[in-house]
């Protein structure tokens, strides 16, 4: 059975569209410009980091961050940034007697943002920056187990892109979620480990619920 599960930030749970036109604004880019190039990138299998550098070579991104943070437009992203149906999917898998987590690819201050939104809704809150290690690292999940009182089998990761979560997850021998939102789902949809390797393919969290709610209903 699942017996937890852990989600993804970006793209999962909080829908980046206006924090990556920020930075397009602070690279003095036109947002359409800026979105097209990030397509473009994702689509070819490239780091997305590669489209800050079409823009501006030499941009190193933790060192822009902290430029933005003291110019007063430090990275943030707030409640209205959530997606629709993460709050109801939360509180559905809590009352379902699920253990909940966060995990991700994410600064020291995202995670102080996260806390601030989600420590009353899940058990676990932890970031790249926290473990010193990153998605697709094996060691982001092997933090991600130890952290959560289940054996890895019984743990489904939920994210938005097959490299960085599902791949990687799946090979650390959790169940995997795919959610079809952002440009790296939508992008990666039809390809083959988008169609073979997730345990559940969706298009909401809503319906990943449901999709939980029968697996372990089978599973009994």
């Amino acid at each position: 059975m699942i017996r937890a599960v852990v989600f993804d930030v970006g793209e999962c749970l909080v829908d980046e569209t206006r924090e990556y036109g920020t930075w397009a604004d602070w690279l003095g880019v036109p947002r359409h410009t800026f979105h097209a190039m990030f397509g473009a990138v994702i689509a070819q299998g490239r780091d997305y980091r590669e489209v800050f550098q079409r823009f501006r070579p030499g941009f190193d991104l933790y060192e822009e961050r902290e430029k933005r943070a003291a110019a007063g437009q430090a990275e943030t992203f707030g409640e209205n940034d959530l997606y629709g149906d993460v709050r109801a999917c939360l509180q559905r898998l809590r009352s379902d007697g699920l253990w909940l987590g966060i995990a991700g690819n994410q600064t020291v201050r995202a995670g102080r943002i996260l806390r601030e939104l989600f420590s009353s809704d899940v058990d676990l809150i932890g970031t790249s920056d926290d473990w010193g290690a990153s998605k697709p690292d094996p060691e982001f999940f092997k933090r991600v187990a130890d952290a959560v009182p289940f054996e890895a089998c019984e743990i489904l990761y939920v994210g938005d892109r097959c490299d960085n979560d599902v791949r990687p997850a799946r090979e650390a021998g959790m169940h995997t979620a795919l959610v079809r939102r952002g440009p790296w789902a939508t992008i990666q949809w039809n390809s083959v480990e988008a169609t073979r390797l997730p345990t559940f393919r969706v298009g909401s969290l809503t319906e990943l619920c449901d999709e939980i709610a029968q697996f372990n209903g089978s599973e009994r």
